[in-house]
């Protein structure tokens, strides 16, 4: 199996769905690096090639085009419209995004700003990240405490950057 994955993982420069290259450089850029494409290889490695074991996400098409979807269905920057948070010069709280947020979604998400994270379960519905995945993700109060990951929770009055999309 291992082969097998390492073969699949090898072959992603090769394979990767060309159909699906102008909607994932517009909503999942890698924003560290000019080309995403190392970006995109890590998220199939990491995470598509564990949801391939469901035959809904098994390719790498099915699993980026499910991305793809997911990203419309959420629709973050509509969401962060309607609590008059937009892209632009300006600084907004970690605490006015995260409410916004939770008020829209109706459900705790979790959030570490360079990463929303959006949690959804096997039938690709919204739920709290909080409560599903309680023993495999930290909540607020542990993040602190959780040096090893190099994360912690933003103070809810830090400014936040939110750029235009260039």
């Amino acid at each position: 199996m291992n082969i097998v994955l390492m073969y699949k993982v090898n072959l992603f420069w090769c394979v990767f769905p060309q159909d699906l290259i102008p909607d994932m450089k517009k909503v999942w850029p890698d924003l560290l690096s000019p080309s995403s494409f190392h970006f995109w290889k890590y998220e199939w490695s990491k995470h598509g090639t564990c949801a391939a074991e469901a035959d809904s996400l098994n390719s790498q098409h099915k699993y980026f085009s499910k991305a793809l979807e997911l990203y419309q269905k959420v629709d973050l920057n509509s969401m962060l419209q309607k609590a008059n948070i937009i892209p632009s010069d300006e600084y907004y709280t970690f605490s006015d995004i995260e409410q916004a947020m939770e008020n829209f979604y109706a459900f705790v998400l979790k959030t570490t700003l360079g990463q929303i994270e959006i949690c959804f379960d096997a039938d690709f519905t919204l739920h709290d990240c909080e409560k599903h995945f309680a023993t495999n993700t930290l909540s607020r109060g542990q993040w602190d405490q959780n040096k090893s990951s190099g994360l912690s929770v933003c103070s809810p009055d830090i400014p936040v950057y939110y750029p235009p999309n260039s």
